[in-house]
């Protein structure tokens, strides 16, 4: 994927008046070891009255002999050239045994060519002192060269000196700034005092402009760039010439191309000659500009063919919007680190540190992004064979309205810092939060670890074993045990509050919460405490007798969300001192149920919010609610209290129920890749800007969507990056609606291979991310087409009917 470029340098000398010219020697033709290709190049020289002779000097550069016969005014040297900007890797070469280590000596033969190239010149004070500071002891070649020209980089600051010729070595130093002849020329004779072969280089140098800016350091010119530029080689048996470059400190790559190179400086001026005495001006400019750029990762299109795509999107909307198509789009793109290609969390496993940290950076940013004011959720993914814990997903969730569901981002916990906080903290959030809900704290129950499964866990180790060192065949096991044995059994891990929404009088209830055993001991596990509630233990009701509403209908409208956190602050300002003494000295004790039969007992929500200290933070734990708007005071609540406190929490537990007026992001992971699931959008102009942000925001958390295979060659991230097609309400959808499309949209793709494998990479077949039904079991075309008879034609739409296909 090569960017060809245009250079053009065009030098013009003025004279005060006609005179004569001595014959001048140009060094403005890339040398033949030059590793960036050039497709053509071209001299101009006026006056046109002049005889030119192509040479080679005794190192091998290519120059022009130009002699000029008449006198003139004005001498003018044109160059034009078309180069090839491959990515070149400058590591690229393999080095002779012998010279493997420094120091190395050259062999006799290859000694005597090098003597032009091992002569001392200079030898002063400061650079002696330099030398001395070098370090002689034995190491790799390579890693000393970078070493050495890296430090003089450090050591020389650059500057533009537009005075002739070279400072010697004891003026750079002195100084500590120099031009890049400079510190080239001073590179050049630090080389030969250590022994190694060394010429100082004239020649190109082309700078383009990056496609994105640099995340961690300079992102190198604003504009592509080009000029005459000196820097060093060293020769290195093997690996021939290597191009150091002191200015920039690093090794020379695509961005230079050699013009002349000698063992001095003063036969690889780029133009040399003299004239008669006069007045003398110059003038010199160099530009490159692109003539043609292959696609690529960080810049897949070109600005026409981008405002091409977009006019054609909003051509697609039009036609979707007169046609009443009311179609959504969303998506789950996948992204991986850019700086950890091999780890195995970022290739085969689904989970890893480095992957928690990236994901849960990435869904900060995307929260600020697009939804301020939202929440920030800690969830549970997909659980999979073979995985001991479901997945992590971590969510975002904004109200669509624009009111915060969540007001002071400092009031949510960084889930990778310890708070310091424990059960005091847990005790004292849980009852705040039931004061802000309007529910008397007596109503709190303390959870515990069973003492019976632990007990017996640990009754089964060995006797001259120590249980929290206890090696089980499972490491999820041994840790948990570990972890419960440390803390001990007899303290509480959280704190439940028995809550549900009491839909006649319209507020929150609770009830006391009574066991056999008399306390509350959770299930053995790691989960949060919210999981893990002996739920089968609480007095038991039929279903057909609970008074219980049914979930809200999706296909029902939906009235306006209201002000939550104002309903909430209002009943806590209203809220009196609770008349049992017992809520303000602890907690109501757990009793056991004895009489089932007494409708207290039967009536007690079987849900519950949990509040307990996990690694110095304090985790609250929803409980699953059908209707959003009892969601969104709960949330309200916890807020205010944890405000009240000054205690930040984490928010984990279930999601907010799925509701159109609220907007939902989830970042997931998958194996090797984080996996995205963005919001719809209802037109192409949020589809753009939301995917263009997305990916802004990924590469700022530092993931990328390129992978490379072992040929270098670019390949994608291994993950699905699905599109997601329906509408903003199941009564909306497209394919709801009109089910027959969803059996055309299949046929289509099934008539049209070509639309299967355009996008698939190299990865096809079955076991793809998009496989063809035709691909796996031949039966299976059968199947289809039994489901597509099953699609009513010219009736009512049936949308249960979308399920079977």
């Amino acid at each position: 994927m090569a960017i060809r470029v245009a250079l053009n340098h065009r030098t013009v000398y003025r004279f005060d008046r006609r005179v004569r010219v001595s014959p001048h020697v140009i060094r403005l033709r890339p040398a033949v070891h030059t590793r960036t290709p050039i497709v053509s190049y071209s001299l101009g020289i006026r006056p046109e009255q002049h005889f030119i002779n192509w040479q080679q000097d005794p190192f091998g550069n290519l120059l022009a002999r130009a002699v000029f016969p008449e006198a003139m005014r004005e001498l003018s040297v044109t160059v034009d050239l078309v180069a090839e900007m491959t990515v070149i890797n400058p590591f690229d070469f393999f080095v002779e045994k012998y010279a493997e280590h420094f120091p190395f000596a050259y062999d006799g033969i290859l000694a005597k060519e090098l003597i032009p190239y091992l002569e001392i010149t200079e030898s002063g004070p400061l650079l002696t002192e330099w030398l001395a500071q070098t370090s002689r002891e034995p190491r790799g070649i390579v890693d000393f060269l970078v070493d050495l020209n890296r430090r003089l980089q450090q050591d020389i600051a650059y500057s533009v000196r537009m005075e002739p010729g070279v400072q010697t070595c004891e003026e750079t130093l002195e100084r500590g700034i120099g031009s890049c002849r400079d510190s080239g020329w001073l590179l050049v004779q630090i080389l030969r005092h250590l022994g190694l072969a060394a010429r100082f280089v004239s020649g190109y140098l082309v700078q383009l402009t990056a496609d994105e800016k640099s995340l961690d350091g300079p992102s190198g010119p604003e504009a592509d760039f080009t000029d005459l530029h000196a820097w060093a080689e060293v020769f290195v048996p093997g690996a021939g010439w290597i191009g150091l470059d002191p200015t920039s400190g690093l090794f020379a790559g695509e961005g230079h191309i050699p013009l002349a190179c000698t063992p001095s400086p003063l036969s690889a001026a780029p133009i040399t000659g003299y004239t008669e005495v006069c007045e003398v001006s110059l003038e010199h400019e160099n530009r490159v500009r692109r003539i043609h750029e292959d696609p690529r990762v960080t810049r897949p299109y070109s600005d026409d063919q981008w405002a091409a795509i977009d006019a054609l999107g909003h051509k697609v909307d039009q036609d979707l919007l007169d046609g009443d198509v009311r179609l959504t789009m969303g998506g789950e793109p996948t992204f991986v680190s850019i700086d950890d290609m091999e780890a195995a969390e970022w290739n085969t496993r689904a989970d890893g540190p480095h992957k928690r940290r990236l994901a849960r950076e990435l869904a900060g940013r995307l929260l600020r992004r697009f939804g301020p004011g939202g929440m920030f959720h800690h969830g549970q993914g997909k659980w999979y064979p073979g995985e001991p814990l479901p997945r992590w997903s971590l969510g975002c969730f904004w109200r669509k309205d624009g009111v915060p569901v969540w007001r002071d981002p400092a009031f949510m916990a960084d889930i990778s810092r310890d708070y310091g906080h424990g059960r005091d903290e847990a005790l004292a959030l849980a009852r705040e939060v039931a004061h802000h809900l309007g529910i008397p704290d007596r109503y709190l129950v303390p959870a515990y670890e069973d003492p019976l499964y632990y007990l017996w866990r640990e009754g089964n180790e060995p006797v001259n074993r120590d249980p929290l060192e206890a090696d089980l065949k499972s490491p999820a096991e041994r840790q948990r045990l570990a972890r419960v044995l440390s803390k001990g059994l007899d303290e509480p891990v959280g704190y439940a509050l028995p809550i549900s929404w009491d839909h006649e009088l319209d507020h929150w209830r609770s009830g006391l919460w009574a066991f056999r055993r008399g306390r509350l001991f959770l299930i053995p596990g790691d989960s949060p405490m919210g999981l893990r509630l002996p739920l089968d233990s609480l007095p038991w009701k039929a279903s057909a007798e609970r008074d219980e509403p049914p979930p809200p209908d999706l296909f029902e409208p939906r009235p306006e969300l209201g002000d939550y956190y104002g309903e909430v602050a209002r009943r806590y300002s209203e809220r009196v001192a609770p008349e049992d003494p017992r809520s303000d000295t602890g907690l109501q004790p757990q009793v056991s149920g004895d009489d089932p039969d007494d409708t207290r007992w039967t009536e007690v929500p079987h849900t519950s919010l949990c509040v307990e200290a996990r690694e110095g933070r304090l985790h609250v734990f929803l409980p699953p609610l059908n209707f959003l708007e009892h969601y969104l005071e709960l949330v309200s609540a916890v807020e205010a209290a944890a405000s009240r406190l000054g205690l930040p929490v984490v928010l984990e537990g279930y999601e907010p129920p799925r509701d159109p007026r609220i907007a939902r992001l989830l970042v997931t992971p998958d194996p090797g890749v984080i996996e995205v699931n963005i919001h719809p959008a209802a037109n192409w102009e949020q589809l753009r800007d939301n995917t263009v942000a997305l990916y802004e925001e990924a590469r700022q958390s530092r993931l990328g969507t390129e992978k490379f295979m072992l040929d270098g060659r670019h390949t994608g991230t291994g993950g699905g990056n699905h599109v997601t097609l329906g509408g903003a309400l199941p009564a909306d959808s497209p394919l709801l609606r009109r089910p027959d499309l969803l059996g055309s949209l299949v046929t289509f793709w099934q008539h049209h291979p070509g639309l299967s494998y355009l996008f698939s990479g190299m990865f096809i077949g079955p076991t793809s991310q998009a496989p063809r039904i035709d691909e796996a079991r031949n039966e299976s075309l059968y199947e289809l087409e039994i489901a597509l008879s099953q699609l009513p034609q010219g009736e009512e739409p049936r949308p249960w009917l979308v399920g079977p296909m």
